[in-house]
């Protein structure tokens, strides 16, 4: 008798708890919130043709790959010899010919005024050196203004370099060809080093890039979206409309963010099928995981949008005041970046970035097919952030209604 008075206690308890949450007052009020988004043509386009886009244009714009490096010859040795090196140089898609100069001073000037990238010197004893069997050098400039441009474009010289002497030995041409025996091969000092490529055996660097973007998207549309909105219905005076409505303050908070997170989570899977269709990244994990992840960080985003409308007055305010937030959190993300790549000093820093730890899950679960074992650790910090946003939103948003 008593398990049924309790389990009807429990019953009736959970009863009154989705009653309230779905009752007629919350429901007015977020219809109320659709119906004012459904209004605003142009919130209802930011939140799903931006972020498309964004992803799309960062995805193949923000690559490490180089192409097509303007590359100027001065070929002084004018033999069959140096004709080929140079065709084997300008016939990679790493190098394009810029055009031949008469000498060094002309080629620097060529690079200095942008008409080239990069210059190759073939000197003029290279095709004897080659026949006499002697080691000879030939000379490649580069334009080191941008240094990862300049140091990129050095390693993919120095790889077709190697491809040509290698088919020069194999040829036996010029080129005095020692074998290694196997015992030399296993002597002290001897080191083969065999490259495996794990979760991108392709190297393609656009799934690096989109993985990470995905969490800057939906952090930084989210707390845009949040702010603005706050900030036009604070103008617009209709909280004080809904101060004289018998709603509490939790109905209309939760009424406030629900459409907004809807309407996010649905711009997530957008994104995700780009990632998954566009970009051809493989999805080995838990999409349900993924989706957690994403909704945790929709709900951060939007948390700080709110605390960002709670202390601006105008539309203005509250976009100059994400511009002194927005920025940091993109760079000490790793979403576009390593984080291996920042000082030191910068690198503990990225543990309070929520887009750090939602970029590691995506990573993990898509590429790597990890399960929640392998990325509880950045989940928790996720689920830890996102408790205390909502929570000082909350607290920022109860303050400004009284």
């Amino acid at each position: 008798m008593a398990w049924h008075e309790k389990n009807a206690g429990e019953g009736i308890t959970m009863t009154n708890l989705l009653n309230r949450i779905f009752s007629y007052r919350m429901r007015a009020l977020i219809k109320k919130e659709f119906d004012q988004i459904s209004r605003d043509r142009r919130l209802q386009i930011s939140l799903i043709i931006p972020p498309v886009l964004q992803l799309t244009l960062f995805g193949f714009a923000l690559s490490a790959a180089v192409s097509n490096v303007r590359l100027a010859v001065v070929d002084d040795s004018r033999s069959p010899e140096s004709r080929e090196l140079i065709s084997t140089l300008t016939e990679s898609k790493s190098f394009q010919l810029a055009g031949y100069y008469a000498s060094v001073d002309q080629l620097g000037d060529a690079v200095s005024r942008g008409d080239a990238d990069a210059g190759v010197v073939v000197p003029y004893d290279y095709a004897r050196d080659l026949a006499r069997q002697r080691p000879t050098t030939v000379q490649f400039m580069l334009n080191a203004t941008n240094a990862n441009t300049a140091n990129i474009s050095r390693a993919y010289a120095q790889g077709v370099i190697q491809s040509y002497n290698n088919g020069l030995k194999q040829q036996g041409v010029h080129i005095r060809v020692q074998q290694a025996a196997a015992s030399d091969i296993s002597r002290r000092g001897q080191i083969q080093l065999q490259p495996d490529f794990l979760f991108n055996p392709g190297l393609v660097d656009s799934w690096f890039i989109v993985t990470g973007v995905l969490g800057l998207l939906l952090i930084l549309n989210s707390s845009l979206v949040a702010s603005a909105a706050m900030v036009r219905e604070r103008e617009a005076g209709t909280i004080e409309q809904l101060l004289m409505s018998p709603a509490s303050t939790t109905e209309i908070i939760v009424a406030k963010i629900a459409p907004l997170f809807l309407l996010l989570t649905l711009m997530m899977l957008v994104a995700v099928v780009v990632i998954r269709f566009v970009f051809g990244v493989p999805f080995h994990g838990s999409v349900l995981l993924l989706l957690f992840a994403g909704c945790l960080c929709i709900l951060s985003g939007i948390s700080i949008g709110t605390v960002i409308a709670t202390f601006s007055k105008s539309a203005q305010q509250a976009q100059l005041t994400s511009f002194f937030i927005n920025p940091p959190m993109s760079s000490l993300s790793g979403a576009l970046n390593p984080i291996e790549a920042m000082p030191k000093w910068l690198q503990p820093l990225t543990v309070l970035n929520p887009i750090h730890h939602f970029a590691t899950i995506v990573r993990g679960t898509m590429l790597k097919g990890s399960g929640f074992m392998a990325v509880w650790p950045n989940f928790l910090a996720l689920l830890l952030f996102t408790v205390v946003l909502v929570a000082l939103s909350v607290w920022r948003f109860r303050k400004q209604l009284t």
